[in-house]
């Protein structure tokens, strides 16, 4: 055990015997069924729980939205032109939300 999770460890004994984690939400329930965080680390998890839970959508998720209601689009068109227009709108969305990824994985590095 590293000296980081002993020292977590002993916090949450510490709080614990203060009484500080009674009481707190969603106490005593299971936790939230989240089968998409088997494929992101932990740390993104959290991060991504947290910004839920306070409302905000990190700007890769909002640009992943946008290019599946392109993709939508997209499968609706027939005229060539309009479908070339909307295959590069898809394009730059997803090289946008690529780019908003990399982001994220530099900064959590």
């Amino acid at each position: 055990m590293s000296w980081l999770s002993r020292l977590a460890e002993r916090r949450i004994q510490a709080a614990r015997l203060k009484g500080q984690l009674q009481g707190l939400e969603g106490e005593g329930k299971p936790l939230p069924d989240r089968p998409g965080d088997a494929f992101v680390s932990h740390g993104d998890a959290l991060g991504f729980r947290i910004m839920a839970e306070a409302g905000v959508l990190p700007e890769e998720i909002v640009l992943k939205k946008r290019a599946a209601a392109q993709r939508a689009y997209l499968a609706t068109l027939t005229d060539e032109a309009e479908r070339k227009a909307a295959m590069a709108e898809l394009a730059r969305l997803e090289m946008l939300q690529g780019i908003a990824e990399d982001a994220r994985r530099k900064f959590l590095r």
